[in-house]
């Protein structure tokens, strides 16, 4: 099974206790931490930790496959998803709104009257995009591939 970043981080910190302790030399630190960033697998990850105390090999650890995903076009709670999927990209897009609100603020402050509100149009994608996800199926861009 491959490792992600997540497990390359935990064996790092726990290294990096180690070598905090003492129970390391810098130079033996050094060769793990570099075999823990180029691992791949959990067999890259054993016998970095095993002969320090405190820590589980991770072969002996409580790994869970993560679940598989659903297949294309299953739908998986569908009002859920799409409420995720809206707010996975609303939130970073309202801060762009945000910041280009602030600027024209600024703006209209310093020259001492009311600029034209040009984030205005900044808008219309956001209201498009929420629109589309909130009263589209999800099916269209399939179908459009499939043909």
């Amino acid at each position: 099974m491959r490792a992600g970043d997540g497990d390359r981080k935990q064996v790092a910190d726990q290294l990096k206790t180690a070598l905090d302790e003492g129970r390391l030399d810098l130079s033996e630190y050094d060769e793990r931490i570099q075999r823990t960033y180029a691992a791949k697998t959990y067999a890259d990850l054993d016998g970095l930790l095993d002969d320090l105390p405190g820590t589980v090999p991770v072969q002996h650890s409580q790994i869970q496959p993560a679940p598989s995903a659903a297949p294309a076009g299953t739908p998986v709670d569908g009002a859920r998803s799409a409420g995720r999927q809206v707010a996975q990209w609303v939130g970073p897009y309202a801060g762009v709104i945000l910041v280009c609100t602030l600027i024209w603020l600024i703006t209209s402050v310093s020259s001492g009257h009311l600029q034209y509100f040009w984030p205005v149009w900044m808008l219309i994608p956001l209201v498009l995009g929420v629109a589309g996800q909130v009263f589209g199926d999800g099916r269209g861009r399939d179908r459009r591939r499939r043909r």
